[in-house]
């Protein structure tokens, strides 16, 4: 008997959704395994996004060494994690107080790091500094700790584990960026001149160390909003919506090591908006965003 034709499209939106289930498990088991037993460093693993990448990782056997700046919170995070944790398929994580705001400490802890375990398999670079403020009001100071936290910190500790990837030839770097080292917008000018410099070293770097068979990949987001609860929302939250949960990006950065993806761009359609017209309709683009800075200040001088 053949089915009416008002059930075939809830049907095939069944048999769609299921595909797309059993999809993203296949791919997340594929990125567990692609990763068991290798050596992982995971910058500022206390925040969000760091935390959520630690448990990704952890339980598909990586052997990780997690950096931050407070060994409380570190070792919080470890007894997180081990707690419950099969030894026989998971290795305790190693810990390594790391400050970028301290880079005269940087020597000593890039060798700490290899010494690890005397080398390094794949590095998510997720550290971040973020700052909003006129630009008359920044400081050199200010500018300097964020280039320091957002640019020199990174590309340190990179350089620093290169000489062993490349002599294995083989190993993933990834930066975890901001949709701002590609877009500047107004209010957030050292920020993004932080993340536009970061974003170049990393791309001129993929093309340097590709002969050595070592991956580069940049992953630039929009903000992130560990406000949103970790599953989506039935009916759409306002513009909230819009930032990304610190669970999605954490696995969008373990498909992209299974990948090997070289960039990712995870945003709203907005951000892909403002990016077209940012390279084809330039003066457009600026004159938008212009307006915006002054209805702003409009604004606030009615209040």
């Amino acid at each position: 008997m053949a089915l009416p034709t008002v059930m075939v499209l809830p049907m095939l939106i069944v048999v769609a959704a299921g595909i797309y289930y059993i999809y993203n498990e296949i791919i997340q088991y594929m990125s567990k395994s692609m990763v068991k037993n290798k050596v992982v460093v995971i910058t500022d693993a206390v925040s969000g996004v760091g935390s959520e990448c630690a448990h990704h990782f952890h339980k598909g056997g990586a052997r990780l060494i997690l950096c931050g700046a407070s060994w409380d919170k570190m070792e919080s995070l470890y007894d997180t994690l081990t707690s419950g944790a099969d030894p026989r398929v998971t290795f305790p994580p190693k810990l390594v107080l790391l400050d970028f705001s301290d880079m005269d400490s940087m020597p000593e802890v890039v060798n700490e790091v290899v010494e690890c375990y005397g080398c390094v398999d794949i590095l998510v670079c997720n550290s971040s500094m973020k700052l909003k403020a006129p630009v008359h009001t920044v400081s050199l100071e200010l500018d300097r700790n964020i280039m320091d936290i957002n640019y020199f910190g990174p590309s340190t500790l990179a350089k620093g584990v290169l000489p062993a990837m490349m002599s294995r030839r083989s190993g993933h770097i990834l930066l975890v960026n901001s949709i701002q080292g590609r877009l500047a917008i107004p209010f957030r000018t050292s920020y993004s001149a932080s993340k536009h410099a970061v974003q170049a070293f990393f791309d001129s770097l993929r093309a340097e160390v590709e002969e050595y068979g070592i991956i580069v990949s940049t992953i630039s987001h929009t903000f992130i909003n560990a406000a949103l609860p970790s599953t989506p929302p039935a009916k759409p939250q306002g513009l909230s919506t819009f930032g990304v949960r610190p669970a999605d990006l954490a696995n969008e950065i373990m498909r992209t090591v299974s990948r090997k993806k070289k960039e990712v761009l995870l945003a709203h359609p907005i951000p892909w908006v403002a990016l077209y017209l940012r390279s084809f309709f330039p003066s457009f683009f600026f004159a938008v965003v212009a307006a915006g800075v002054k209805d702003s200040a409009m604004a606030e001088q009615m209040q």
